[in-house]
């Protein structure tokens, strides 16, 4: 997400980009921060940084991921508000929305109406708290904090790795080395009948720099692409995509994760004009191009989460 974030921004015209790597600035150190808004003293920021991952990472590690994510926003926040920045974009996550809603799709004003689904609360949860920081700050400091929800983020240069992906990287992968090794059989946790709602990743960042240009109010907004599918359907679009004629066959003893998750993104249509171009198909296709490409080449990548300072 952050290099797409960040080519969308120079395509804008904007020249002073400055995005601090975790090796060189953890933002779960607030020395880091304040040495990072030393050198950038940035008037605008974008809060990418994330510690992330699928289900089996999220059920491995629940604490490091509520520790990690809401500190670094949190620290990272008030550092902005202390230096004066003119806007905080903090990117949430659909995991924060509850396990039940009471519609779908989930509406940004139900975000409070039920806990999270369980094997990923405490990461949605961690990422919530900056929603209420967000507003908070804005009614206390009048700091000028928006808040939206992309739904799942799908797309080239993302890790592809089993311990961390998330579903269609993973998919990609296990399909990819199956025709490697000539098997005829792909594993799949759960039972496939899940829906999910996918995002481009150039969609997304679109949507984000849309949002920081023109909208400044305390209510989330979802982003999305107002399409869903189950992850059943999702795996045999690969398939066919790939080319692949095995059998996919669905261990049921693993978690599903959310039930359905669908996002209503009307808000950000009326807000600042946003609405996803990308099909999942011609998505799909060149995320899959681009993971061949790289496989064949330098391996299996992982992505590098950032923050933007403009």
């Amino acid at each position: 997400m952050g290099s797409f974030v960040i080519e969308a921004l120079k395509s804008r015209g904007v020249e002073e980009v400055f995005v601090p790597r975790s090796v060189d600035y953890d933002l779960r150190e607030r020395s880091a921060i304040d040495r990072l808004f030393n050198r950038a003293r940035p008037s605008l920021i974008i809060h990418l940084a994330a510690k992330c991952g699928g289900i089996g990472a999220n059920q491995k590690s629940p604490g490091s991921f509520f520790y990690d994510n809401a500190l670094m926003g949190i620290q990272l926040m008030e550092c902005a508000r202390v230096s004066k920045v003119a806007k905080f974009i903090q990117v949430g996550t659909v995991c924060s929305y509850p396990k039940c809603p009471p519609r779908i799709p989930f509406r940004e004003d139900d975000m409070w109406l039920g806990y999270p689904e369980e094997t990923n609360a405490a990461y949605g949860l961690a990422k919530k708290m900056l929603l209420v920081q967000g507003q908070a700050y804005r009614q206390q400091y009048g700091f000028n904090s928006i808040h939206v929800l992309p739904a799942n983020l799908y797309g080239p240069r993302d890790h592809f790795d089993l311990e961390n992906s998330h579903v269609i990287p993973a998919l990609i992968r296990k399909v990819a080395h199956a025709q490697q090794a000539g098997n005829s059989t792909v594993e799949i946790w759960g039972t496939g009948k899940p829906t999910r709602e996918f995002l481009f990743v150039r969609d997304a960042a679109e949507g984000i720099l849309l949002a920081a240009e023109h909208y400044n109010e305390p209510e989330p907004v979802n982003l999305g692409s107002r399409k869903s599918i189950t992850i059943r359907h999702l795996a045999q679009q690969i398939c066919k995509i790939m080319n692949f004629k095995g059998t996919l066959r669905w261990d049921t003893s693993r978690p599903d994760g959310q039930p359905k998750r669908a996002l209503d993104t009307s808000r950000a249509k009326k807000k600042f004009g946003f609405q996803a171009r990308t099909t999942l198909e011609s998505g799909l296709k060149e995320t899959i191009a681009w993971y061949i490409n790289r496989r064949t080449t330098a391996g299996d990548v992982e992505s590098i989460h950032t923050s933007a300072c403009a």
